[in-house]
């Protein structure tokens, strides 16, 4: 099992710093778990990180249909559906052999659906640490 991370980039102006701590950090895959992979920040757009990221050997994977926020009846209930836990699976699938980090816009975890990501991660016995 990979290391899992969990990180905001919000604070982020460009690319180039936030690849540096990815790649500092070791991170194979980056999951995006915004269930809108836009920005204001045209960096950060779905688009853009999966054509740069693989520049510097880093794949995106997008898993916001089935992890990303905005959720009808609040996040903490969507923890309980089949879409939500096959989205956990898919995620535990990659971090088998990659160190991965979960994203999401909010720089702090508390902040984020993410936290509920995690929270779950930590049910199942894996530690994913908070980039903040």
């Amino acid at each position: 099992m990979g290391k899992v991370y969990a990180l905001g980039y919000g604070n982020w102006k460009d690319l180039q710093g936030f690849v540096e701590l990815l790649k500092g950090l070791k991170v194979d895959v980056l999951v995006d778990v915004r269930r809108f992979p836009t920005s204001k920040n045209l960096h950060f757009t779905g688009e853009n990180l999966k054509n740069e990221l693989p520049k510097h050997r880093i794949k995106y994977e997008y898993l916001g249909e089935s992890l990303g926020g905005f959720r009808k009846g609040g996040y903490q209930k969507y923890t309980e559906t089949v879409e939500y836990k096959n989205g956990i699976g898919r995620l535990l699938e990659i971090s088998k052999d990659n160190n991965v980090a979960v994203m999401c816009v909010e720089p702090k975890s508390r902040c984020c659906h993410r936290r509920f990501i995690i929270q779950t991660l930590a049910a199942l016995g894996i530690e994913a640490i908070h980039i903040e």
